[in-house]
């Protein structure tokens, strides 16, 4: 039903426009008292053997929702419900913004793919620290927080400890996002001569505002080289990060089927296309770090088995987004029904068994 849909309505409205109508469905579900943990009930998975334990909480399966749909954390406990064993929120920046100029979300649904130049378009840091105010223990839930555009490169560290202190105290790990494409001079903060002081002011703004210890991971591009992946592996555990999330979206646009003026479009791209390389990316994370670190992979995950495949390449958590996007507002129950069973049928009791 959602593909016809998708093929008959949804592929003719504008990619931005659909998501703000399904963000105003999502916190019109999240507004009803009562439905979002009805819907949770329905929709979560109930497998004990899905179940994770990570970054210290509690997840009741290794699949969650990406960083990039609810930037501003007005939906999380509606995408919680459904199905989705956390939800990472943003990016967030320090100060709010507009983002880039539209159009800047283009499908290419013959590579099961999305580009994005949104650039981090958000109501900023305070706002979304109030939101998350009081929040219920419902979802785990994740806060992506990155540089404002506004903000020059030498003073991305302030930016970042602003957010961090406002944020802190209300999310479940902090994510520190050095590698969208959609923001000038961002990437540069990957290198680790400037990534190791951000990490470390982070690290200490974000445990002193909250009064303990926030699991902060850092979020890196698919288009670092090898050598630099190592570099980040080996700093992340040199710090004491809990973990690593790989990848982000990539500027690379090689053996794209859709029609040239799109694949053309500036921007990070997300989806299948970026499988290969996020698998790499991961097992690459995986050798260098063992079990050290808490590895999140995302990118081109679109079934069980792309679930499984990352887990037995040694990710402890999973990511999607693009793939909700052809999939349909069920496809993380799908996915993670599928993956049960997948599961049951072989030779490990618990998906943490299968790790790795």
């Amino acid at each position: 039903m959602y593909r016809l849909l998708f093929a008959l309505v949804i592929a003719r409205v504008p990619a931005e426009t659909v998501h703000h109508l399904t963000m105003r469905a999502l916190r019109a579900v999240q507004s009803v008292p009562g439905l979002a943990p009805l819907l949770r009930r329905l929709l979560v998975p109930r497998d004990p053997a899905l179940a994770v334990r990570a970054l210290g909480l509690d997840f009741p399966s290794p699949l969650g929702l990406a960083a990039g749909f609810d930037k501003d954390a007005v939906a999380y406990e509606a995408l919680g419900a459904f199905g989705f064993g956390h939800v990472e929120i943003g990016t967030v920046t320090g100060r709010p913004q507009p983002g880039n100029p539209r159009p800047r979300l283009f499908r290419l649904p013959l590579d099961r793919a999305v580009v994005n130049r949104m650039g981090f378009n958000n109501a900023g840091s305070e706002a979304a620290a109030e939101r998350l105010r009081g929040r219920g223990s419902g979802t785990v839930v994740g806060v992506n927080i990155g540089k404002t555009k506004a903000v020059p490169e030498a003073e991305a560290a302030a930016d970042y400890v602003a957010s961090a202190r406002r944020l802190a105290p209300h999310a479940d790990y902090l994510v520190v996002n050095v590698s969208s494409p959609n923001t000038p001079g961002l990437r540069n903060l990957q290198a680790v001569e400037h990534l190791r002081p951000l990490l470390r002011t982070v690290r200490e703004a974000a445990d002193g505002a909250a009064g303990r210890h926030v699991p902060l991971l850092v979020k890196i591009a698919p288009d670092l080289a090898d050598a630099d992946v190592d570099a980040v592996a080996d700093l992340a555990l040199e710090l004491g990060l809990d973990g690593v999330i790989a990848t982000n979206t990539t500027i690379g646009r090689d053996g794209l089927r859709s029609a040239p003026e799109l694949a053309a479009e500036t921007g990070g791209l997300s989806g299948a296309p970026l499988k290969d390389r996020s698998v790499e990316v991961l097992r690459r994370l995986r050798a260098r770090a063992g079990d050290r670190l808490v590895l999140v992979s995302v990118g081109g995950v679109e079934t069980a088995d792309d679930v499984w495949e990352r887990v037995r390449a040694g990710a402890t958590l999973v990511q999607g987004y693009t793939g909700m996007i052809y999939g349909g507002p069920l496809w993380a129950r799908r996915v993670q029904r599928d993956l049960a069973r997948r599961l049951h049928g072989s030779a490990f009791a618990t998906i943490e068994d299968a790790r790795g």
